[in-house]
């Protein structure tokens, strides 16, 4: 506990807050109650709200046309600080709310104390993380759209090449290597739709709630959403200013994005490995060994993968801080800014670490096709020829499975086996069924719309390269 000296003065500029009481708070409750080293980040949208109601203060008379401009003016100042990371931060603001309105009052006297009218810290903080949840979802879209113009060069590059498919991480079925590298493109468009449709439920503005309940002044709620670029209005002021599901919602998306990323990078460790060979990783995303001269790590491939980690625990962190609070703000809610600024933030780094690690792949073809047809991968082309000699599924699976022994204790794949050991299995198992052993044949005949023929492939790059397009707009 601090001595009367060491005290906060009750009263002081950079504190919105402090009339009522006869002592300032204790140093160490002011040290736990102090954001500025993080919400200094909102300073951008702090400022463009503080625009938005100078001209409503203006419009209902709290504020004269030549009090306007000097308001005006003087933001414009303030912000030109920001850019310039000049700002002068004081010990005794507590956030960026006060040390602006505080920095105000010493370029402008009074007038500078008269933007506070109408608004509450309440409202100003959840509209400013709305404006920088708002764009940051379109930053990370724009991101996942070059992620995904990488892909698309990728598969143009190698269309045709043979790849191995897999369950259960054993080889399945033989893939065209651009049908798995397109996955990657669907599975990012959905996380960007995730981003865009939080940013569709977050647009609305908040300003014009007040502290909770509303404001006496005559405010318009709707002139605030159209200088700001919002859709709408939050329909009630109450819900404004206490609800934080769209910043759970936005950190949500990062979660599943982070996720997808995760996956991806596995893939690539996985690929790069001696034991598969299947990919190399370029010099410039790629790190040696302090000790073994001879190592080649796919470190970015492991950070991303390990960064989705710490994503999903802001995800965590900010639902375990908003699951029992009641309505309407509660201070608590000064933790929900260093989650959400957290993982954009890392989503930030790791976008174009694992893009350009993926431009930077170089694949070995040879190995991917040797691998593309064993493990036996064309079996169930086998049993679906068998279906179209009349045999019922469930017993062209017990046959193939028992061709499949019969190959295993010879040493040899399907193709290896002699026509003579196939028809003693079955009797519909002539020399015809040969024809099914071919690799490329067999991923032609898979020609629906989403499967993994050539030409399938073909018209689904099409469709690949315009998503990734749209997103990277």
């Amino acid at each position: 506990m601090t001595t009367d000296d060491q005290a906060i003065p009750a009263t002081d500029a950079g504190r919105l807050w402090g009339g009522r009481f006869s002592v300032g708070p204790d140093e160490a409750a002011w040290a736990l109650g102090v954001s500025t080293s993080f919400d200094r980040k909102l300073w951008r949208q702090d400022l463009a709200g503080s625009r938005a109601h100078a001209h409503e203060l203006h419009r209902i008379g709290v504020l004269d046309a030549g009090e306007l401009e000097r308001m005006l003016a003087a933001l414009d100042r303030c912000a030109g600080l920001f850019a310039d990371d000049a700002f002068p931060f004081l010990p005794t603001d507590e956030d960026v709310h006060g040390a602006i309105e505080r920095w105000l009052v010493e370029d402008l006297g009074p007038l500078g104390g008269k933007l506070r009218a109408g608004r509450s810290r309440n409202d100003q903080i959840a509209s400013d993380l709305r404006l920088w949840c708002r764009d940051a979802c379109d930053e990370l879209v724009m991101l996942i759209g070059a992620l995904q113009e990488a892909f698309v060069e990728q598969a143009e590059q190698h269309l045709g090449w043979l790849a191995p498919g897999y369950t259960h991480l054993q080889r399945g079925q033989p893939v065209l290597l651009s049908h798995h590298l397109l996955a990657y493109v669907w599975m990012l468009d959905r996380d960007a739709g995730r981003l865009r449709d939080a940013r569709a439920r977050l647009d609305q503005s908040v300003l014009g709630s007040g502290a909770l309940a509303g404001q006496t002044l005559g405010l318009d709620p709707a002139a605030y959403a159209e200088h700001l670029g919002f859709a709408g209005v939050a329909p009630n002021s109450m819900d404004a200013v206490a609800s934080r599901d769209f910043a759970l919602e936005v950190l949500s998306a990062c979660a599943i994005l982070a996720v997808t990323l995760s996956r991806l990078g596995e893939e690539i460790v996985l690929w790069a490995t001696a034991e598969f060979g299947f990919a190399r990783v370029g010099d410039g995303f790629s790190t040696g060994s302090s000790i073994m001269p001879q190592k080649r790590n796919p470190d970015i491939a492991e950070l991303v993968r390990g960064k989705a980690g710490r994503v999903i625990g802001d995800l965590v962190a900010l639902l375990t801080t908003v699951k029992a609070l009641p309505l309407t703000y509660d201070r608590d809610l000064q933790e929900d800014k260093e989650p959400v600024f957290d993982a954009v933030d890392t989503l930030r780094l790791v976008l174009p670490a694992i893009t350009g690690t993926v431009a930077s792949l170089t694949f070995d073809r040879d190995r991917l096709a040797a691998a593309s047809v064993g493990g036996f991968a064309l079996a169930t082309d086998l049993a679906e020829e068998l279906v179209t000699r009349g045999v019922a599924f469930r017993d062209a699976h017990e046959v193939v499975g028992e061709v499949v022994r019969l190959a295993e204790e010879r040493g040899v794949d399907l193709d290896g086996l002699d026509p003579a050991e196939l028809a003693a299995v079955h009797p519909a198992l002539d020399e015809s069924v040969a024809a099914r052993f071919d690799v490329q044949q067999a991923i032609d005949r898979r020609d629906g719309v989403n499967g993994t023929a050539t030409a399938s492939v073909r018209a689904q790059l099409d469709g690949a390269r315009e998503v990734a397009a749209a997103n990277r707009a």
